[in-house]
């Protein structure tokens, strides 16, 4: 029986090929029990003592999580999964890019190195930040959280390098579709370069300014009205991560600990 916030059959077993493989020793707890426990814990929002004494021990659960984030166990099956994907051709690469705010709880502070946390000062206090690309079908690519602060235009070439991977049959999308955010000269440009479609509307400063100059302001950048409607999805990807209440609020303290519950979220979508 499956219990609320647990993992489904189809669920399981799309992840279980692409867990690591138990080393020689004493027996651990059952990875599904574990799996079960972290997911419970990030889609219920609870701190690790609460979570429900059915899947063992919190500090268990605590500790595989820990160590599956630090070696990146979640991100090379986050990897593997889509690279699966990838090969039987079920990626849609019209790519869109976006970013949420997610407040941080005053649990998430106390951290060592807390620069280094990924926490930004905004209007609505200390905030994290998650950059994503997803396809069409709204299945995440890649995901870089910072601080709230930051601009969305900075991490663009950071999530475009992390939406191929070494190994795959596809190194680039075919069209990519952002907000204003992503306005600027020196993304247009990258995406020219590697000969990449894009759809980004420009911002009212950079319509006005070529206007002045005149003729010499050179030609606007296309803009299909249509293709950018497809951007939606994004907004509904954010929505189903959001879904889980430790993403939509940040609790955890470092860094690399968050951006693996965002992962393993990230990679339930692709069952």
């Amino acid at each position: 029986m499956v219990r609320r916030h647990e993992l489904t059959d189809t669920e399981w077993e799309f992840v279980r090929p692409l867990l690591p493989r138990p080393g020689r020793g004493r027996s651990r707890l059952d990875d599904r029990m574990v799996l079960n426990g972290i997911v419970w814990k990030f889609r219920a929002g609870v701190a690790w003592r609460d979570v429900p004494e059915r899947y063992g021990s919190w500090a268990t659960l605590h500790t595989r999580f820990r160590r599956w984030a630090k070696d990146g166990t979640f991100t090379r099956m986050f990897q593997a999964a889509q690279a699966r994907a990838d090969a039987a051709g079920d990626i849609d690469w019209l790519v869109s890019v976006d970013s949420t705010i997610v407040r941080a709880h005053q649990h998430a502070a106390g951290a060592r190195k807390r620069g280094r946390q990924a926490l930004g000062r905004s209007r609505g206090g200390l905030s994290s930040k998650i950059h994503l690309a997803r396809d069409a079908l709204g299945r995440p690519l890649a995901v870089v959280v910072t601080g709230g602060n930051t601009n969305d235009c900075t991490q663009f070439t950071r999530l475009m390098s992390q939406s191929a991977y070494p190994g795959w049959p596809r190194s680039r999308p075919d069209h990519v579709i952002g907000d204003k955010g992503y306005s600027s000269k020196a993304i247009r440009t990258w995406l020219r370069r590697r000969d990449i479609g894009h759809t980004i509307p420009e911002r009212t400063d950079q319509i006005r300014k070529p206007v002045r100059r005149g003729r010499s302001g050179g030609r606007p950048p296309a803009f299909d009205q249509q293709v950018y409607k497809r951007r939606n999805v994004v907004e509904r990807c954010f929505n189903r991560l959001k879904q889980w209440r430790g993403i939509a609020t940040r609790y955890e303290k470092t860094v690399e600990t968050y951006q693996a519950a965002v992962t393993l979220a990230s990679l339930l979508m692709w069952a």
